[in-house]
């Protein structure tokens, strides 16, 4: 296996690029946090600072087997509005690189055309955004190589679908287990 990236830009939900790293990492997945910023330290949407585990011009896209995208508007704008964020993505889809986005992140995909004919979420109200997507209402739902999820409250069940994809059931339901998740 390879390795999972959190593209963390400032404004980010906290509690949806955190919880991917967490989860992840109690199910032995190679995750880092990457700083789309020009620093490593980056500025969550509730003033929280995370630092960064590397930046995105040190990635190497060979190496990748799945790039998440967690939420909150501005974090979303600075996805969106970097040019080396889209052409990894634009990439991802060729190379098989699964992506993964929740909240307003979907609407990244959306604005580049990754999600025409896959069935897609994200926060309430951006569905618009969504452009090409079959919008469904799940909580969380994987359609081919893209899974998308609504938003912070989701953030849980978002991280445990993503075991699921990298990992097997065993795993998963020890990881489960050991988060004391039941439903």
């Amino acid at each position: 296996m390879g390795k999972v990236i959190v593209l963390l830009g400032d404004g980010f939900e906290e509690i949806e690029g955190l919880t991917v790293v967490d989860v992840l990492r109690r199910a032995k997945i190679d995750v880092e946090s990457v700083s789309i910023m020009t620093e490593q330290v980056i500025t969550g949407s509730r003033n929280i600072k995370v630092v960064a585990d590397k930046m995105f011009d040190d990635i190497d896209s060979d190496e990748l087997d799945m790039v998440v995208l967690p939420g909150g508007i501005k974090g979303t704008d600075n996805i969106k509005a970097h040019e080396g964020v889209n052409k990894l993505l634009l990439s991802a889809k060729e190379k098989g690189i699964k992506i993964a986005a929740i909240c307003a992140a979907p609407t990244a995909l959306g604005k580049i055309g990754l999600l025409k004919g896959y069935k897609a979420t994200c926060f309430p109200g951006l569905e618009n955004e969504l452009t090409g997507a079959e919008c469904v209402d799940n909580i969380v739902i994987t359609d081919g190589y893209i899974t998308t999820s609504k938003g912070p409250a989701t953030a849980m069940d978002f991280a445990l679908e993503l075991v699921k994809i990298l990992k097997d059931e065993n795993v998963l339901i020890t990881v489960k287990d050991g988060l004391l998740f039941d439903h």
